[in-house]
């Protein structure tokens, strides 16, 4: 059935191509991507003995086309059923009013503090992971980029929705964290709780460049305010989130800093808690807390390499923390924290990413992966994952 659907995937971009073509002067471009990972993780003992794993990450297409001022992009990652299968990552049509003002309807990134992101590593920063960074949602941007400003407004009538169904829980068959649902034991029983979805959500963004040379900052402020519709009470609650974020380039150097705040507030079921909220992404949701800052730095320095077919090396360090608000006195909840030191290789069209990843309270750098970026633990050690993204992007 998978590679059923992946032939007609194909077959639809091949046949959209064609007929693209032959109108009059499109201009229509396909890409994609072939990535594979090696990882090494301390908390897995099995997998240390055999000296770690090395496997499929994922396949993409990119196919772009633009037809009379009208265009659209479009990114489709085809992951491990284990990962969440296949699914959209971004998918837009646009157009272009000037060379300074655009607009974009469809799955577009969500605009919040720096972007296209906030980090360079494979990993990306926390905010990813309670999603605040490289998010894509459901609705309609308007973009303003000119030497001294940017901003940007727009409204998402919602996350990807999949099932639309009267009441029916997000699909975990996602690319980017949204607020979902999650499945917990209660009463000896295995139910579904936390059941919220993102709804009508309005996102903000406005920065300002300055630039002179070899100088160039940008400075800006972001906000989010959305409603979360409770899918067992039937009632809305809110989102709330705020970034203040600031981007250096200087020569060689780049530095990320970003100081961010969100809020979701639900309208719960009596008795369920609403210190924590579900979030789902690549095939399996877990608990976040409800309330917390998040906090990021990062620093990279780029070298030009002649050396075959090398030609840059990308060294950097990334740190983030998300400082958790304890809302309900019988769970406490303990922060997370992330920092990856590594360095990103461009050898033709070849992409590696080799990072030495450490967390703390965090789903994907440690044993904890429903609770880590919820109550997480206390006493909860510092893990290490040695990992290298090998990626062909044509």
């Amino acid at each position: 059935m998978e590679k059923t659907k992946l032939y007609l995937i194909v077959i639809f971009f091949l046949g959209l191509i064609t007929s693209l073509n032959a109108q009059d002067k499109p201009q229509v471009g396909l890409g994609g991507i072939l990535r594979f990972t090696y990882n090494y993780a301390t908390w897995k003992p099995e997998a240390m003995k055999r000296g770690g794993d090395f496997g499929y990450d994922t396949f993409a297409l990119t196919p772009k086309a633009k037809y009379k001022g009208i265009g659209f992009k479009a990114d489709f990652r085809f992951y491990a059923s284990n990962f969440g299968g296949m699914m959209l990552r971004k998918g837009w049509f646009d157009y272009h009013f000037s060379d300074k003002n655009s607009i974009e309807l469809g799955l577009t990134q969500v605009p919040f503090g720096n972007t296209p992101f906030n980090s360079s590593n494979f990993f990306f920063s926390l905010n990813c992971y309670v999603g605040l960074e490289d998010d894509y949602d459901m609705g309609v941007k308007f973009i303003h980029n000119d030497e001294r400003y940017y901003y940007t407004l727009a409204f998402f009538k919602n996350a990807e929705e999949l099932k639309f169904g009267n009441d029916s829980d997000i699909s975990n068959s996602r690319y980017a964290y949204d607020v979902a649902s999650f499945k917990e034991t209660n009463n000896q029983k295995e139910v579904y709780m936390y059941r919220n979805k993102e709804i009508n959500q309005f996102a903000g963004s406005i920065a300002r460049h300055f630039t002179k040379s070899p100088v160039k900052e940008t400075i800006g402020i972001s906000g989010i305010l959305g409603g979360l519709y409770n899918l067992d009470t039937y009632a809305i609650g809110t989102h709330v989130a705020g970034a203040v974020f600031y981007n250096l380039d200087y020569k060689k150097w780049n530095m990320k800093a970003q100081l961010s705040y969100y809020k979701k507030t639900v309208n719960a079921p009596k008795g369920e808690r609403t210190d924590v909220i579900a979030m789902t992404a690549f095939g399996a949701p877990y608990l976040v807390a409800a309330e917390a800052s998040t906090y990021t730095f990062g620093v990279s320095y780029t070298v030009s390499v002649v050396l075959g077919p090398l030609t840059s090396l990308k060294f950097y360090n990334d740190f983030s923390m998300v400082d958790k608000v304890t809302q309900e006195k019988e769970f406490k909840l303990h922060d997370s924290y992330e920092n990856v030191t590594g360095c990103m290789i461009k050898a033709g069209a070849i992409i590696t990413y080799v990072d030495a990843a450490f967390g703390k309270n965090h789903p994907w750098l440690g044993p904890n992966y429903n609770y880590g970026l919820a109550e997480g633990n206390g006493d909860a050690n510092w893990n290490f994952r040695l990992n290298m993204n090998i990626g062909y992007y044509f």
